[in-house]
């Protein structure tokens, strides 16, 4: 090779590595990319509240862990050992149905309907009851490891428990076995103390946020939560005296075909009735 000959292939050489090192600068990692890292992220929570259609009277005895409806009834459990039941009254007029008393060994959580059979869970005795949907009798108990604190039930992925932490436990709707689990997030961090679950007909399921008045939307799926519900103004609306006697918000059910909700809480005199809004 001649001299001119090692200076025109040098010369090429070095017009092919910037050529590459240009390229490589116009195009960056995932890792480097803005665009990529606000596309693998979940957009922030929806920011909602409550507006109230109308106001029902709630037993003031009732200390509310689950809330549903189903065949134009309420269906309601409530809690503590020596006053846990599960009551069934008309939609409409209030007039009770049936109720039937847990006994005093067993403190009552949440309950929801599956099919022909009612489940009811309880605190922290690990035993769920399966009882006939019309009459309430008991059919038969099932044991679970850790707390019980709501339970609903959905078209898809069937069962949905809480256990008073940022996880959400799925069952076999008939025999209460676990299948899965899915941790709840709120902007990114753990959501804890989910309490009582409804399994909205959207596909969505809204928690009772334990000891606050928020009620979250969750996309059972991702376990994103993608509303967050301030219910405070029910909280609100209640005199001084109503309040004084009342405890925490608990007990949503969604009036089937609608998007409206039943909203209450422990030993509150009032459930209400209620859209969730953007606020004013």
């Amino acid at each position: 090779m001649t001299a001119s000959q090692r200076l025109h292939s040098a010369a090429l050489a070095t017009a092919v590595l910037t050529m590459t090192l240009a390229l490589a600068s116009c195009t960056s990692s995932p890792a480097e990319n803005p665009d990529s890292e606000a596309a693998g992220s979940a957009a922030p929570a929806e920011r909602l509240t409550v507006t109230v259609s109308r106001t029902l009277p709630h037993d003031t005895s009732s200390f509310t862990q689950g809330l549903e409806i189903s065949d134009g009834t309420l269906i309601e459990s409530t809690g503590r050992n020596g006053s846990s039941h599960i009551r069934v009254s008309d939609l409409d007029t209030g007039r009770e149905l049936r109720q039937v008393d847990l006994s005093d060994d067993y403190f009552g959580e949440g309950t929801t309907v599956a099919g022909d059979l009612l489940w009811q869970i309880t605190w922290r005795d690990g035993v769920a009851f399966a009882r006939d949907r019309q009459t309430l009798a008991e059919q038969r108990r099932v044991s679970y490891d850790g707390e019980g604190w709501g339970i609903c039930d959905t078209a898809d992925t069937g069962l949905v428990m809480s256990d008073g932490s940022s996880t959400l436990t799925f069952r076999d709707p008939v025999t209460f076995e676990a299948t899965s689990t899915t941790d709840v997030t709120l902007d990114g961090e753990p959501l804890e103390n989910l309490n009582e679950l409804e399994c909205a007909e959207d596909g969505s399921v809204y928690a009772n946020v334990w000891q606050t008045f928020d009620i979250a939307r969750i996309d059972p799926k991702t376990g994103t939560v993608t509303a967050l519900i301030d219910a405070e103004p029910l909280w609100d609306a209640m005199s001084a005296g109503e309040r004084s006697g009342a405890d925490v918000l608990n007990g949503i059910a969604q009036i089937p075909g609608t998007d409206h909700f039943l909203v209450t809480g422990k030993l509150w005199p009032t459930m209400y009735e209620v859209e969730f809004t953007s606020p004013k």
